[in-house]
């Protein structure tokens, strides 16, 4: 399997699956000297852990502790590689036996089968959402690093179940069930779980990402465009089925002179753009957002097929989560770290800029 290493001067590479001994992976290309420590990078963890959140989320309990390999010294990253690795602890494997031969709907287990020619049906394997642990630690260090440039990540989740947020307001999400952007949106949201939780079904939702201390520049034109980048970033979770920058789609309902984000002598009138003028930073916050489609595994009935083409019934069991909000946001914001992280060396290398 290829495609397990993102970014190409700040890298991460990642191992591991659901139900195996540990997840895991290594940091390349972080400068040297940067704060950094297990405390710091687990703060991080527990903001995305299982076990924790309400009827929102799987009932599977992993602390998800990290334990640093290489790379840091009293400290201090090093400036070689960072490896670490976080243990599972709590599988039960038993749980998907039933399912060994028989492709879930809305799952990776018909396309890994084909492409591979064996999976591990064991949770999905490398495809569960068990697998974002390690971009998230990841994330943590690239967020490390941004912190000494004066760049913030910061995202909510804006809609779920298809109830919208009134309000955005980013740095009060960290403290709030779901990462809702506002209060009210909250409690309607929990009423919503619950009852799609008794009716054995699952919900998606909308995430909002800004990045915040930008600085005018990073990008590349064509094919590394920086929001080409993170629309990559975020498409590879696996629950993303879309991305919107700036006015996203709004924009197509727009006239020129309405989305055009005009430029004043105090700075710009507004941020259509999300902060990224011809793939290329402007120096205004990065605004992101991402459609987060609903669990696939739900406990209703649903028509399938099994691995030798026989039609089959089948109802999910084990432990999942109804929503992959809240869990999903600290992923997002670990993607777009990463890609900032990335685009700033590169523009150092460059011998520009940052």
């Amino acid at each position: 399997m290829a495609g397990n290493t993102f970014g190409s001067i700040f890298k991460l590479t990642t191992f591991g699956e659901s139900h195996g001994p540990a997840l895991g992976g290594v940091v390349d290309g972080c400068p040297s000297g940067i704060a950094l420590s297990e405390a710091s990078i687990q703060t991080e963890l527990d903001k995305r852990r299982p076990g924790q959140g309400g009827p929102a989320v799987t009932a599977r309990n992993e602390p998800d502790r990290i334990r640093l390999l290489s790379g840091v010294f009293e400290g201090r990253s090093t400036g070689t590689s960072i490896g670490f690795i976080i243990e599972n602890t709590d599988q039960r494997s038993h749980d998907y036996g039933e399912i060994k031969d028989v492709f879930r709907p809305g799952h990776g287990d018909m396309t890994y089968q084909a492409k591979y020619g064996l999976r591990d049906y064991r949770g999905g394997g490398r495809s569960s959402g068990r697998e974002t642990v390690s971009r998230v630690a990841g994330g943590a260090v690239a967020g490390a690093f941004l912190k000494t440039l004066g760049i913030t990540v910061r995202a909510a989740a804006v809609e779920l179940g298809g109830i919208m947020c009134e309000s955005v307001d980013l740095e009060g999400a960290e403290h709030r069930p779901f990462f809702a952007a506002d209060d009210n949106a909250a409690l309607y949201w929990q009423e919503r779980v619950k009852d799609v939780a008794a009716q054995g079904d699952t919900l998606g939702g909308i995430v909002e990402i800004r990045a915040c201390g930008v600085p005018v520049g990073l990008g590349e034109p064509v094919f590394d465009k920086l929001d080409a980048r993170l629309a990559a970033a975020l498409m590879s979770v696996g629950a993303v089925k879309g991305v919107e920058i700036g006015g996203g789609f709004a924009a197509s309902r727009m006239l020129g002179s309405e989305n055009n984000d005009a430029m004043l002598d105090s700075g710009f009138a507004s941020n259509n753009a999300g902060g990224i003028l011809a793939g290329i930073s402007s120096g205004q916050e990065i605004v992101l957002r991402a459609a987060i489609k609903p669990i696939p595994s739900i406990a209703l009935e649903q028509r399938t097929l099994d691995r030798f083409g026989a039609a089959r019934t089948i109802r999910v069991g084990g432990r999942h989560d109804i929503c992959a909000i809240p869990r999903v946001v600290p992923v997002l914001c670990a993607m777009v770290k990463l890609v900032l992280a990335d685009m700033v060396l590169l523009q150092r290398r460059m011998g520009v800029g940052t």
